[in-house]
């Protein structure tokens, strides 16, 4: 049985691998302009932060400097062709997700990921069907992390947000799922910043690895479970 009426994810970093994919754009992107690939390591650490972040890695260009704009829509425009390529559930979690449909546990998705990128990417995923509820940034007024996202998903639900569970790999994750009441799980082995403390966050659990979610939702870990 369930601790939760329901389960929220954050997407990049949390349910979702995709970093492979941004590295592949940002280097590719990298490449067209002249200049050298940047290492793995370096890419993953942004990515929570979207596609103004690798712009800023990627070619030290904020909002508003000359060529900004270029740059941002060249980046997007690699990354919707190139969007399920490599990206992968991160270990554990497809264990999780399929433990919560078995106990009739809805599970969705809070992202600050525009719709027209989470939409194609979880339908290209095969889990866009799967999902009790999606919310992006061009669904609300206020994003993370601000509650207003994952109120709605509870509401969209139909349960109450003091009955959900929300994890996350980012500040803001962790910060408006405490605002709207919600236990609060930061996934320490998604996309940290190089200074980050994840103890910082003030998160009622932290997780390093997808399985641990099980013994969070579950009054009892199944013993079958091999996750």
């Amino acid at each position: 049985m369930s601790r939760f009426s329901a389960i929220l994810f954050d997407l990049d970093g949390t349910l979702l691998d995709t970093a492979p994919d941004f590295i592949w754009c940002l280097n590719t992107q990298r490449a067209r302009h002249s200049l050298p690939q940047l290492d793995e390591h370096s890419i993953r650490r942004v990515v929570s932060n979207g596609a103004r972040g690798l712009v800023q890695l990627g070619f030290g260009l904020r909002p508003g400097d000359h060529g900004y704009d270029d740059r941002h829509a060249e980046l997007l425009e690699l990354y919707i062709s190139h969007i399920a390529v490599h990206t992968r559930l991160f270990p554990g979690l497809a264990e999780v997700l399929a433990h919560l449909e078995a106990k009739q546990v809805p599970w969705g998705i809070v992202t600050n990921k525009a719709s027209q990128y989470t939409l194609k990417l979880l339908e290209d995923m095969d889990l866009l069907k799967r999902c009790a509820s999606v919310i992006c940034p061009d669904h609300v007024a206020n994003t993370k992390p601000d509650p207003e996202p994952v109120l709605l998903a509870a509401e969209q639900i139909g349960v109450a947000p003091e009955t959900c569970l929300y994890a996350g790999d980012h500040r803001r994750d962790i910060e408006s799922g405490l605002a709207a009441g919600m236990t609060t799980v930061a996934a320490r082995y998604g996309y940290l910043g190089a200074d980050e403390n994840v103890a910082d966050w003030n998160a009622h659990h932290i997780i390093d690895h997808g399985r641990e979610l099980f013994h969070l939702i579950d009054t009892h870990r199944p013993e079958t479970d091999s996750a």
